[in-house]
């Protein structure tokens, strides 16, 4: 198959929204070791080595936007070429870590995706490895979403999970990992989880260590989902936003083929329980 300009691209950062700002730089620099630099009295920015966040004034539990980097000018022009071939509106990208001739286009749901460069950046080291790999949110409009994601941007469909004949959940790939975007079908739009890839399982158990030496409780796992293989375990930030610390996600070259699933625990969680969003 012909090689769509999105790929490969991958995730490098999100703003996700909050009513309590402090709160929650104060828990990502705690947990997770982020630098935190104030952008304003309406934004901050948490660096890492391999993982980057903006965290915003707005709705709780909502991502204002998640952005791509892609490899090369070139790779850029032609996917923005592709995405204004869908008449799509082109918006300017709202975020600093970006360089310019970066763009943005509004998904169905309201939420701002990025595309672009990344800007360079002091050098910054994490205390634990985990690299900010995936996005999952939570959708009235499953089928919608992932045809806008799959028509108009060009990712690559993993894995289907079917309730009957309808779609529950769609993962989608942008580059060979299974996943760097899911939606799961809910009675709400709202952020589900954002993922930091681990090394290797022993890096799952040193980061379990690690939440528990700070009272940090695991909500769901440890476990291996269905749908990318993959080992994780799961916690709470302050606004209850999953962070998701995961390991040995299956890689997917471009053109395997989907699978499909059926929407049952077992699905989400090979090893036990599983949590259905509808």
């Amino acid at each position: 198959m012909p090689t769509p300009p999105l790929w490969p691209a991958r995730l490098h950062h999100l703003q996700i929204n909050t009513s309590q700002l402090a709160e929650m730089a104060a828990f990502y620099h705690r947990a997770f070791g982020y630098r935190v630099d104030e952008l304003g009295e309406t934004q901050v920015y948490l660096a890492g080595g391999q993982r980057r966040l903006l965290l915003g004034v707005g709705r709780t539990q909502s991502v204002h936007l998640a952005a791509w980097t892609v490899e090369s000018p070139e790779q850029l022009k032609a996917l923005r070429k592709q995405v204004r071939a869908q008449n799509l509106p082109l918006l300017a990208a709202p975020t600093p870590l970006l360089q310019e001739g970066a763009f943005a286009v509004e998904d169905p749901d309201g939420r701002l995706l990025c595309f672009g460069l990344p800007q360079a950046e002091p050098p910054c080291t994490d205390a634990m490895p985990g690299r900010l790999q995936h996005l999952v949110v939570t959708t009235l409009d499953t089928p919608r979403v992932a045809a806008f994601y799959q028509e108009a941007l060009g990712f690559q469909l993993s894995d289907r999970v079917l309730d009957g004949g309808a779609l529950a959940t769609v993962f989608l790939r942008s580059d060979p990992e299974h996943h760097s975007f899911a939606a799961f079908r809910a009675a709400e739009v709202r952020l589900d989880h954002h993922s930091l890839e681990v090394p290797d399982w022993n890096a799952v158990r040193d980061w379990a260590d690690h939440c528990a030496k700070l009272d940090i409780p695991i909500s769901w796992g440890p476990g291996r989902h269905g749908p990318g293989n993959n080992l994780f375990f799961m916690v709470y930030d302050p606004d209850r936003n999953w962070i998701e610390l995961s390991a040995e996600l299956e890689r997917m070259p471009l053109g395997m083929p989907a699978r499909d699933w059926p929407h049952t625990e077992r699905t989400l969680n090979l090893w036990g329980r599983g949590v259905l969003r509808s």
